[in-house]
């Protein structure tokens, strides 16, 4: 079993991100997208931290989209760096609204963990193990493999 483990690739490692960081994700993000432009507005309004004030409810969708529709994408491996992107962007977002507003650690270390999680994914691409294959610059596997 060690010697399994010590062969694990960076693929495997991809893949083990991708199912688990996108699947919750897509829990996360569903109820955003399902909560309408009450929620959106809501949800949106984080967008003021950074100077964004217009049009709430928009970047409210957008963030529930980045949520469910990433995770979609990271599950299936379609994409991966732009899921990666958005994903990392909305977390970013929310640690600074939740920074500017707590002094706690715990308050905001969680999407500072995942806009970790999400940039290093973006850097280790999606792997070889996904439903759709595409060969490429942007996509981190060769086309040789």
């Amino acid at each position: 079993m060690f010697r399994i483990l010590r062969q694990a690739s960076p693929d495997l490692a991809a893949l083990v991100l991708r199912i688990g960081l996108g699947t919750m994700f897509m829990f996360h993000g569903a109820p955003k997208l399902l909560g309408g432009p009450e929620l959106w507005a809501k949800i949106g309004a984080a967008m003021g931290g950074l100077g964004i004030t217009f049009a709430p409810a928009f970047w409210g969708l957008m963030a529930g989209l980045a949520e469910f529709g990433g995770g979609l994408l990271l599950v299936v491996g379609f994409l991966t760096r732009p899921a990666c992107a958005f994903l990392t962007f909305t977390m970013l977002v929310a640690w600074s609204k939740l920074l500017l507003r707590h002094d706690d650690f715990n308050a905001w270390s969680q999407p500072a963990e995942d806009a970790i999680a999400f940039a290093a994914l973006f850097l280790l691409g999606p792997g070889r193990h996904r439903l759709f294959r595409r060969t490429g610059p942007d996509d981190g596997v060769s086309a040789k493999r």
